[in-house]
C-alpha cells in the first residue's frame, strides 16, 4: 500500500515540478541577435540556397533506382543453391530486363544528358 501511495505521489508532484521548472526557464527574454533566424553573426545577402538544375534531381533519381534494382540481384549467388535454379535465373533475367528498358527509355528521352 505504501508503495502505490509513493507512486501515485510521484506521478502528482513530478509533472508540477516540470512544468514549474519550464515555465521559470522561459522567463529569459533572449535579445534581438537570438531572435534572427541567422545566429551566425551575418545577414544574408542572397538567396539562402543555391540554384539547383532539375536534371541533377533527375540523375540522382535515376541512381537510386537503377542501384536499388541492382541489390535485388546481390542475393543471386546464394539462390543459385536452391532446389528450382532455372526459377531464379528467370527472375534474374527479368529484372535485368526491366533495368536495361528503364536504362534505353531514359537515355532515348535525353534524360542522362547533361547539356541541351
Amino acid at each position: 500500500m505504501n508503495l502505490m501511495i509513493s507512486i501515485a505521489t510521484i506521478y502528482l508532484i513530478l509533472p508540477v515540478i516540470l512544468t514549474t521548472l519550464n515555465y521559470w526557464f522561459t522567463l529569459t527574454k533572449p535579445d534581438n541577435e537570438k531572435l534572427s533566424p541567422y545566429e551566425c553573426g551575418f545577414d544574408p545577402l542572397k538567396a539562402t540556397r543555391p540554384l539547383f538544375s532539375i536534371r541533377f534531381f533527375l540523375v540522382a533519381i535515376l541512381f537510386l533506382l537503377f542501384d536499388l534494382e541492382i541489390a535485388l540481384l546481390l542475393p543471386l549467388p546464394w539462390a543459385m543453391q536452391l532446389p528450382h535454379p532455372t526459377h531464379t535465373l528467370i527472375w534474374a533475367f527479368i529484372i535485368m530486363l526491366l533495368l536495361t528498358l528503364g536504362l534505353l527509355y531514359e537515355w532515348i528521352q535525353g534524360g542522362l544528358e547533361w547539356a541541351e
